[in-house]
């Protein structure tokens, strides 16, 4: 961990500790530092804007409310993540629709290699572009069709993914932000990559 890091982490403990002895520009600040973290995050989940505005509210009226509740076991981004979670989940439960799409990007390139072995590919294995005149076409071709697979798991599995696999979380954070195990954890991301790669086989390499 290099000085600008430390010192970042530095700052979010003075921030935090300021935010809950009710020093509101601290609370602005932690605000501002992560509401398009939150809402990026709430996005992908449940995948509508209005949705992931509220789920954004939401998220720091009960950030304001539970601050106190903050020990520092965990990182605050960490807790940060499980509020957000659990706002998403709550949304999904008052709602079964789910048309929207979610924005996909690459894997986190520094995943470690061990858990890949035991999660399954990762898409950034499983998606392998023929290379084609029509790569365009055949991006944006993928990339709904990897939206459309993605809105078909369970919810449990989605977020998973979505932690491990789009934000490049680790097993062990997504295992604190879910309150799970790391075995539950790598066992949903197995299943959902295994049933993507299913819906992606077309673009797969032979």
């Amino acid at each position: 961990m290099n000085r600008e890091q430390i010192q970042n982490i530095d700052n979010e403990t003075e921030l935090v500790r300021k935010a809950q002895k009710g020093d509101q520009r601290a609370f602005s600040l932690l605000v501002k530092k992560y509401e398009s973290t939150v809402y990026s995050f709430a996005y992908k989940v449940c995948r509508n804007e209005e949705k992931a505005a509220e789920t954004l509210q939401d998220t720091f009226v009960n950030v304001y409310r539970k601050l106190g509740q903050f020990n520092g076991k965990a990182k605050f981004s960490t807790w940060l993540y499980q509020i957000v979670t659990n706002n998403c989940l709550m949304k999904r439960r008052k709602s079964k629709l789910d048309k929207s799409s979610v924005s996909f990007e690459s894997p986190d390139s520094s995943q470690e290699d061990s858990e890949l072995q035991g999660d399954g590919a990762s898409l950034q294995t499983i998606v392998s572009l023929k290379q084609t005149p029509q790569d365009e076409m055949v991006n944006k071709e993928l990339r709904e069709l990897l939206d459309s697979a993605i809105l078909k798991l369970p919810m449990e599995q989605r977020i998973v993914f979505i932690l491990r696999d789009v934000e490049g979380r680790s097993s062990e954070e997504a295992a604190k932000i879910l309150k799970a195990s790391v075995p539950a954890v790598k066992s949903r991301l197995r299943r959902a990559r295994v049933f993507l790669r299913k819906q992606l086989q077309e673009y797969m390499e032979e």
